[in-house]
């Protein structure tokens, strides 16, 4: 097996379409996703679940106790949606696991490298054991796959993309190549990276609560606070709890940062007419 998980990525999707092959197609566009260019997340998805099937089929399944695993720290997932979390275990009772979890050993005890509902689904079905098959994964492997497999999720915020994305950065020789493998354009690609140029304090809050902001709107406000400077930032310290409570739609942000830096904010104004 490779040592290196971007080697294996690099040949596998050296003849695979790109976003330039579809310029025919019309890109979709999701209200809690940003840019995507779904034939080229679809061939990503597809080198993610071949890889996986090329470590299992080396792995060895057995039975492991639920409480020996961890999660794949490389997971970009912030939150999992508790109703199909529960539906998952339901399944899982009545019919039983149908696909085991994949596993690393790691210390005393193992790491997922797939499965991570499925596992919680056992955790919830207060299930003592699952069972899982043990490969042997680098880290390499750990991340790009964590990457691949979770990048066309329909419920993976946009958020949860741009923190995988940096983690799995260095493990690709340019962006453009990681662009492409993820089947987006390095344009759209830019759009994740936007997120690590936004405030502290908006990023604790997309801790908490990742869709909070999309990749366009998160680009457009990263643009504007550069713009602004520190204008800009102490507008958006205002105006960010209407965006946590809802009052304020994420594209109206950056407009409403500007505004408020050409205008003066409220306080600005409410403090020079009380002097």
């Amino acid at each position: 097996m490779s040592n290196n998980i971007r080697e294996q990525l690099m040949a596998k999707t050296a003849n695979l379409p790109t976003p330039a092959d579809f310029k025919g197609e019309t890109k979709k566009e999701k209200t809690s996703r940003g840019p995507q260019t779904m034939p080229g997340l679809t061939s990503a998805l597809s080198v993610a679940q071949m890889r996986i099937q090329e470590l299992e089929a080396k792995g060895i399944e057995t039975q492991l106790a639920v409480g020996t695993i961890v999660p794949n720290p490389w997971q970009p997932r912030r939150q999992f949606n508790e109703a199909k979390l529960s539906e998952l275990a339901r399944s899982i009772a009545e019919a039983g696991l149908l696909q085991a979890v994949t596993v690393r050993r790691f210390g005393e005890g193992y790491q997922l490298v797939a499965g991570e509902r499925r596992w919680r689904a056992h955790k919830l079905l207060n299930k003592e054991t699952v069972r899982a098959v043990v490969i042997e994964c680098t880290d390499q492997d750990m991340a790009a796959l964590a990457l691949m497999e979770n990048v066309t999720r329909d419920d993976l915020s946009d958020y949860e993309i741009a923190i995988a994305v940096r983690r799995t950065e260095s493990e690709f020789s340019t962006r453009t190549r990681l662009a492409e493998v993820m089947g987006v354009t390095r344009n759209e690609l830019y759009k994740f990276l936007a997120f690590d140029e936004l405030p502290d304090f908006v990023k604790l809050d997309l801790d908490l609560n990742p869709s909070l902001l999309g990749a366009n709107s998160a680009q457009e406000i990263a643009n504007c606070l550069k713009k602004t400077g520190d204008d800009g930032v102490n507008a958006l310290r205002e105006l960010w709890p209407m965006v946590v409570s809802g009052d304020l739609l994420m594209s109206k942000v950056a407009a409403a940062i500007n505004t408020q830096v050409t205008k003066g904010s409220p306080a600005a104004n409410a403090g020079a007419e009380a002097s």
